[in-house]
């Protein structure tokens, strides 16, 4: 154990996460406390006395030794304390398939003002190669811990000027408190002049003042694959090494920022991305997914993980150390990436999907970092006929333009009878709708994207559409905490065998007066397994303020069935041909001087090589 005296002068890897207002107060998830102790949320401290015990076996927390192995190839480790008080710290070394190490046990006594260091070199002779670490004390009488960080004496490789980008559209509120923490983040981080931030606001509404850290670009309105390629086109024109895809309510920890710009400073492939993880801000103890892979379908990874449970959350990132899927993706609520490693532009989606491509198409060397993860809203809730009809289009584009993901004329047309035959027992029938005019559309090519990049039409057809899959606000019996008809298992495997062949009563006459009356919750609003022997079915938003119902409708059914039998068969036979187009419009349609032409930008600028790693 050594003071902050020690000449080597090591970097700062990873600092303590620390529950925040506004993001997250699951304290469980960043400290955990036990005895007599207690936890100061303004002044960011825990008061221990005597017998007192502070753990951060934490995902927020925790250091995933094997990550900074693999990708940083990290050969020296310091942790250092900060309080005062004498306190026993132990640091444990959790394993794969094998019992956990304690690596490290020490007495000490901090001092205000002055750290105290851990020399944990000796973890890099453990032959696993897959491990993570975290720490917990006990205090031996009155002590505080104020702060702790995993360091090396190791050097940076690169100095990443790292600009994160924000599309926002209409949400000045929003996108306004963002950029306060951003400018609040910097001035406390002294990362000031190595991450900066541009917000490209497709309604050219916001009221952000220039900074230095900040810049405000006006953007015809796109969506966000045209907000994000006019952010990554700003950053290639003023030389930023990374840049940073990110939502504009940004509900992540600033802590966050810190952490990607040091992996990526350390990161020996230049190639190296950082994907953020999402929680659902309904539960804000549960991932919703720690990356994806996507093959015919979008398949979040880890959901569910309780990030509350240790051996869940170790479980979690011994998981992800590893090579991830070549299918690997990462969501644009957090995306940091190269920009010198970028060979194609987002593709004109508008929204849904342009994310999933921008991944699948570049060979990045995909990294999750633990506590880097952004808090969204329910995507349940987002749920609409005119998403459903994004996510289809998007989900057979990657399989048609994209060389090393076709899987031929009919494992791609699978994907729309996939999302058809999902909503029919829904009785989704607008949704319906919307899966046929997806498919229609994906069999005009795509210029079609290019020519409907703005969305305009699609969107006034989609409004038009969206009478009965439209929230309204919930009469009062539906907000109580119990209702009588509220289905919230599914019904028993018999009723769900016999009704399948039938489609859920479709096949049945006079269904609509023999099947039940049913509520569904949010969290069961996806379960197609609820919804077996029901005629009509209301579905309830996350806060059960918001409503709507629908009802089992022959005329709406078969309506809509043979518009998709049609659509099909003109898909099919144009396959051949339609593939050809795919394969060379995606080409044309994320090349950057597509998108400066649509944008009504310059040809590019002289940009500044990589900045180099500090002497």
């Amino acid at each position: 154990m050594t003071d902050t005296g020690d000449p080597r002068k090591p970097t700062i890897l990873q600092s303590l996460i620390w529950p925040e207002q506004g993001i997250c107060t699951e304290r469980d998830l960043y400290l955990r406390l036990r005895g007599p102790a207690g936890f100061q949320e303004d002044a960011h401290r825990v008061v221990l006395r005597e017998g007192g015990r502070l753990g951060f076996d934490t995902w927020f927390n925790l250091f995933n030794l094997g990550k900074w192995r693999r990708h940083c190839d990290l050969k020296d480790l310091t942790l250092r304390l900060e309080g005062m008080g004498e306190i026993a710290v132990a640091v444990i070394m959790p394993l794969s398939e094998r019992s956990w190490e304690r690596v490290a046990e020490q007495v000490i006594t901090l001092e205000p003002g002055k750290g105290m260091d851990l020399d944990l070199s000796h973890v890099f002779a453990e032959t696993a190669a897959n491990a993570v670490l975290f720490f917990e004390i006990t205090a031996l009488g009155p002590a505080e811990l104020t702060g702790a960080h995993w360091m090396t004496t190791q050097a940076p490789l690169r100095t990443p000027d790292l600009m994160l980008s924000i599309t926002t559209f209409k949400r000045e509120a929003a996108v306004e408190r963002t950029v306060a923490r951003f400018e609040d983040y910097i001035k406390a981080s002294g990362m000031a002049g190595r991450i900066r931030m541009s917000v490209v606001d497709n309604g050219q509404s916001a009221d952000i003042p220039a900074s230095d850290h900040v810049t405000l670009i006006p953007n015809e309105n796109l969506g966000g694959a045209g907000g994000f390629s006019r952010g990554l086109l700003a950053a290639k024109d003023s030389g930023a090494t990374h840049c940073l895809f990110m939502d504009d309510d940004a509900s992540i920890h600033m802590e966050s920022l810190t952490r990607t710009w040091t992996f990526l400073a350390y990161a020996t492939d230049p190639a190296t991305a950082i994907a953020g993880a999402m929680i659902n801000a309904t539960h804000r103890w549960a991932i919703w997914e720690n990356g994806a892979v996507f093959f015919k379908r979008c398949n979040p990874l880890h959901m569910a993980t309780d990030l509350r449970d240790l051996h869940e959350t170790v479980d979690m990132e011994l998981d992800t150390t590893p090579e991830p899927d070549p299918n690997f993706y990462g969501g644009w609520w957090y995306f940091a990436f190269p920009v010198n490693e970028v060979k194609h532009q987002p593709f004109p989606f508008f929204v849904r999907g342009d994310d999933v491509s921008f991944s699948l198409v570049h060979d990045f060397n995909m990294v999750t970092l633990n506590g880097v993860v952004s808090y969204q809203d329910s995507f349940t809730d987002k749920e609409s006929p005119l998403t459903w009809y994004l996510d289809l289009r998007s989900h057979m584009a990657h399989h048609l333009s994209l060389e090393r993901m076709e899987i031929g004329r009919w494992g791609c047309w699978s994907i729309a009878l996939m999302f058809f035959l999902r909503n029919l027992p829904r009785m989704h029938y607008e949704t319906l709708t919307g899966i046929n005019m997806a498919l229609e559309d994906v069999t005009r090519g795509p210029d079609f994207f290019d020519a409907n990049a703005d969305m305009a039409a699609r969107r006034g057809d989609f409004k038009a559409l969206t009478k009965i899959e439209a929230w309204e606000e919930s009469p009062a019996h539906l907000r109580r905490a119990e209702i009588s008809n509220e289905r919230e298992d599914p019904p028993n495997v018999v009723l769900r065998h016999l009704m399948k062949p039938i489609l859920n009563g479709h096949l049945i006459p006079f269904y609509s007066r023999l099947g039940r009356k049913i509520v569904l919750s949010a969290e069961n609003r996806g379960k197609l397994g609820h919804v077996w022997g029901a005629a009509e079915i209301t579905y309830l938003s996350g806060d059960r303020q918001k409503c709507y119902t629908v009802r089992h409708s022959k005329a709406a059914l078969w309506r809509e069935t043979l518009r998709f039998v049609r659509a099909s068969r003109a898909f099919l036979a144009a396959y051949p041909a339609l593939l050809q187009d795919w394969r060379s419009g995606y080409e044309t349609c994320t090349g950057e001087p597509y998108w400066r032409a649509k944008l009504g930008l310059k040809e590019t600028p002289a940009t500044s090589p990589e900045p180099a790693a500090p002497s």
